[in-house]
């Protein structure tokens, strides 16, 4: 299969040009290249034709899910009525499972069983909170589980001998409870492939060779139409590779309240490095990232070594992470979608070092950025247009001095899934054609960053995406 694009305009090029696929390279780029035995001729009309986007930091299986999942959490639903009676309206006495996310405490404070069984006690129900490190089930999901009190998970609250249905870092054994199979990967896909991207890096921490075979199958049936780079435990050690997917780094899920012990850490980091394998440590607060960045120096740091999400990263931090040699990925789009929380929750001073960009950039930080969805949203233009704007939802600009230009902001998705932050994708002859056409040239893309401009998309020179 070949196809011609005529007149598409390539990043550092003042006048478009041609580009032709061949099977799954680029095969050449040229003005005027002849039109040959061409499959597909394609007009570009002028518009920026860029290396496929990769989201750098994605949870695919847990965005599959939440398609079909109940919103239970701000912007969608935003006080305790609401959520109340939406819950309500979806009682009934199937038996069937309900399930919600995007909880935050700010709908109805710290909700348990008991709260959950004055609005949905016919259902069994579970309901994740915003940051998908905790699941809250009401009695009728607990006696559905029946699970006996020597045999519960050390994640599951036990007061005064009574379960209060919150269930903290345990979505596997939940999985596995339920006996659940894993949700259909194609429209989750699907989404992403409408917004240019073509790869992913799942940084599940639980991801084993299940999920490895689940996700190669997918790709064989084209459901899961990206590239993909799990991260996960030890089981993916021995799972064999290829192109379409690969092994990523051994991820690190901190909790500040449950912090490891340092040296046992700083020994399975080293236990990694030694099998060849970076590390990528979750911090989402300061502690988290004091306690990541000693136990990376304790162990030696290895070349791709990497640090996500830095929600908080104040200058000496800054200086820590370049001297250690350390990468950053961080999701600039949870200051638009959260600012506004951020600002009544977190102390005034920490505020200024929230989910920083331009103050990585300038310190030498290689920086890239991810979703983080179903956590946070999957369309990475509304993540380079909060990069930009830094605006929260009230149109307040939280860190002004972290401010990056469009290009930058572009940046942050270009660049490869094995070295984020480091270069941009390769847009020459024998590249894989890894591709996002948009109906605009760059001049008008940059003032709109919107995925509605996205016209087509290719991955391996298969087309994966047309705008209708």
């Amino acid at each position: 299969m070949t196809t011609l694009l005529r007149n598409v305009q390539l990043l550092g090029r003042e006048t478009p040009t041609d580009l032709r696929i061949a099977q799954s390279r680029i095969d050449a780029i040229g003005d005027a290249l002849p039109t040959g035995d061409a499959d597909n001729v394609i007009d570009g009309a002028g518009g920026l034709l860029l290396p496929g986007l990769h989201d750098h930091h994605i949870h695919l299986v847990s965005l599959a899910a939440s398609l079909e999942s109940l919103r239970c959490g701000p912007p969608e639903v935003a006080t305790e009525a609401a959520l109340a009676a939406s819950l309500r309206a979806r009682n009934t006495e199937t038996g069937e499972w309900l399930r919600g996310i995007g909880y935050h405490a700010s709908v109805a404070g710290d909700i348990d069983r008991d709260w959950l069984d004055r609005h949905i006690p016919d259902r069994p129900a579970r309901i994740q909170h915003r940051g998908g490190r905790l699941w809250v089930l009401n009695s009728r999901a607990l006696a559905t589980l029946a699970i006996p009190l020597d045999e519960a998970p050390p994640g599951l609250e036990l007061v005064r001998g009574r379960y209060t249905g919150r269930l903290y870092e345990s979505d596997r054994w939940l999985r596995g409870q339920l006996q659940g199979q894993f949700p259909d990967l194609g429209a989750a896909s699907a989404v992403l492939a409408s917004h240019g991207v073509t790869g992913i890096t799942d940084t599940t921490p639980h991801n084993g060779a299940g999920e490895w075979a689940y996700f190669r199958a997918a790709q064989a049936q084209g459901k899961l139409l990206q590239r993909v780079r799990m991260m996960g435990s030890e089981e993916i050690a021995d799972c064999q590779p290829d192109a379409l997917l690969s092994r990523g780094e051994f991820k690190v899920h901190l909790l500040e309240s449950q912090l490891p012990d340092l040296g046992r850490l700083s020994a399975d980091i080293a236990a990694a490095h030694a099998a060849g394998r970076s590390v990528a440590v979750h911090c989402v607060t300061l502690t988290e990232l004091v306690f990541a960045l000693g136990a990376i120096e304790a162990a030696g740091v290895r070349p791709g070594d990497r640090i996500e999400h830095a929600s908080v990263a104040p200058p000496d931090m800054l200086q820590q992470i370049r001297a250690a040699g350390l990468r950053v990925v961080t999701q600039p789009h949870f200051i638009a979608e959260r600012g506004d929380q951020y600002r009544a929750e977190v102390d005034s001073v920490d505020q200024l070092w929230l989910y920083r960009c331009a103050g990585f950039l300038r310190a030498g930080v290689p920086l890239a950025a991810g979703s983080d969805a179903p956590f946070g949203g999957a369309d990475p233009w509304a993540g380079m247009r909060a990069a930009v704007s830094r605006r929260t939802r009230s149109g307040v600009v939280m860190g002004e001095d972290e401010l990056l230009t469009p290009e930058q902001a572009l940046a942050l998705y270009l660049s490869p899934a094995d070295a984020p932050g480091v270069g941009l994708g390769e847009m020459k002859p024998g590249a894989p054609a890894d591709l996002c056409l948009l109906r605009l040239p760059w001049e008008q893309v940059r003032e709109r960053l919107d995925a509605a401009d996205v016209r087509m998309t290719w991955r391996d020179g298969q087309l994966i995406y047309a705008a209708g």
